[in-house]
């Protein structure tokens, strides 16, 4: 691995706090190993209180300064940054595989995915306009205008380093606010090498910062009275301290939890694509993300035909290292992440559910000491079995049957998630029922992964979303900035 600024001699992961690379002080911290190979790539010291504060200091000083700058000046950094991303951007990925375990296709859509958030932010000019009005009252004319609050922090998941990071910093530092990434312990380099690359853009020092580490640094942030808003992706519970605890500090927050994320198939549906979408739904980036339609609910007259069209996908899959061009599904991120998926699967089985390919014994020749499962799927699933209704964030898909369109429905909305769901359908009056009908915030229609573009909000509902404005487009221009009403009368005019 090419040797990062981000990372010491010594081989440790370094936060980038001032504009400086900076050793975190802290007493505790984790190994960073490859999910593949098994190999340790580097060591993350955690950061303490004082590095907390260190860098909240840091950011409220270059705060007063950026905030106060012209849109236009603030862009510009932004712009550069766009570019040498997209230089960048194989390198990137590359990275991201060796880190994560996902494939390099996935690494290079994730990449461009989050670039596209730098591209929308660079708009902000335009976006942070708010309405006028002249003659509001007798002489007087109003206006409302939106201004930065201060040190925003995102504290984000292990699943996406290079794309979750920029749901969030373009659009807190084009508004005028200063940020601070902590990004997970897990696979941090992604974060370091994205921050070598904001340091070349030229953000003012302080400006954006990268501070790294665990439990007790993210409660330190929650903390901190200089912080004034707290973005999170993660599990529900973790999501929910973070709200509670962000709240209860006076901050404001936005928590993306969890996911049980359901397909429904009808009858009308184009089977064959179903099916590929529903695999490729299911088991990209071995199923690690929040967006995986994981139960597949089938209308009963087309279930036998569906499931062998899934399973006939299914096998058909490459388990293997994410560098290498043919692999489908990579590694999952830790032996303990993968044993626990296994347990889902044993789960599955004790509770009943027919296992009709089972991924446990997949083997990759060459990577003995990689963290592999193959594509896993489960049918006659019913919906009280905890495999239909906890997240098990690995290649494991559960099929059930319905007598219609509405008994789907029906079985998505008793989810306690709400994040995404799809319809496989022929017909336009389904899908208008599955438009108005379902308690969800994510929806596709004969889309296997419902992701919307970057100038589009990413919506989560119940217990998949814990606050009201959520991640990308203009839900972030408006937690990121508060507005102010000026009133103007001039009794002489």
């Amino acid at each position: 691995m090419t040797q990062l600024a981000a990372v010491s001699e010594a081989g440790d992961v370094r936060s980038y706090v001032g504009g400086e690379w900076r050793e975190a002080t802290g007493d505790d911290g984790r190994d960073v190993i490859n999910p593949a190979t098994g190999e340790r790539l580097a060591y993350v010291p955690f950061s303490d209180a004082d590095d907390v504060d260190a860098a909240v200091r840091t950011g409220r000083e270059a705060f007063e300064d950026w905030s106060q700058r012209p849109v236009e000046e603030r862009i510009q950094p932004m712009f550069r940054l766009k570019t040498l991303l997209e230089e960048h951007q194989e390198e990137l990925a590359e990275l991201l595989v060796t880190e994560h375990g996902k494939t390099l296709a996935e690494a290079r859509g994730e990449l461009r995915r989050g670039i596209e958030n730098v591209e929308v932010a660079c708009g902000i000019p335009s976006m942070m306009q708010s309405g006028s009005l002249l003659n509001a009252a007798p002489d007087i004319d109003e206006s409302a205008v939106r201004k930065p609050l201060g040190v925003f922090v995102a504290v984000t998941p292990f699943n996406f380093p290079g794309m979750i990071p920029l749901w969030f910093l373009p659009y807190a530092v084009a508004t005028g606010n200063s940020f601070v990434l902590k990004p997970s312990e897990q696979d941090p380099l992604v974060a370091g090498r994205l921050f070598e690359l904001i340091d070349e853009a030229g953000f003012p020092e302080g400006v954006v910062q990268l501070v790294n580490g665990g439990v007790d640094t993210v409660n330190a942030f929650l903390e901190h009275d200089g912080v004034e808003g707290v973005s999170f992706v993660g599990s529900t519970p973790v999501a929910k301290h973070i709200y509670e605890t962000a709240a209860a500090n006076g901050k404001r927050v936005q928590a993306q939890g969890g996911a049980k994320n359901h397909i429904i198939v009808t009858e009308t549906a184009d089977l064959e694509y179903a099916a590929e979408k529903t695999i490729s739904s299911a088991c990209a980036c071995a199923g690690e993300r929040c967006l995986a339609n994981d139960v597949a609910v089938v209308e009963e007259g087309v279930y036998d035909e569906f499931v062998d069209l899934v399973l006939e996908e299914a096998r058909a899959q490459t388990v293997g290292y994410g560098l290498d061009e043919d692999t489908d599904i990579g590694a999952l991120i830790t032996p303990e992440h993968e044993q626990n998926v296994r347990n889902y699967i044993e789960l599955g089985v004790n509770e009943g559910a027919e296992l009709l390919l089972d991924g446990r014994d997949i083997d990759v020749e060459g990577y003995e000491d990689g963290n592999f499962l193959g594509p896993t799927i489960f049918g006659d699933v019913t919906t009280d079995m905890v495999i239909a209704r906890e997240e098990i964030f690995g290649p494991v898909l559960a099929l059930t049957t319905v007598e219609s369109v509405d008994d789907a429905i029906d079985v998505l909305n008793r989810s306690e998630f709400g994040n995404a769901a799809s319809l496989f359908t022929g017909s336009g009056a389904d899908a208008r029922k599955f438009r108005h009908r379902t308690d969800v915030g994510n929806l596709g229609v004969n889309v296997g992964t419902s992701a919307p573009m970057a100038f589009f909000h990413f919506g989560g509902w119940k217990d998949s979303f814990f606050g009201d404005l959520h991640a990308q487009g203009e839900d972030m221009i408006q937690f990121y900035t508060d507005k102010a009403i000026y009133i103007e009368r001039w009794p002489d005019a």
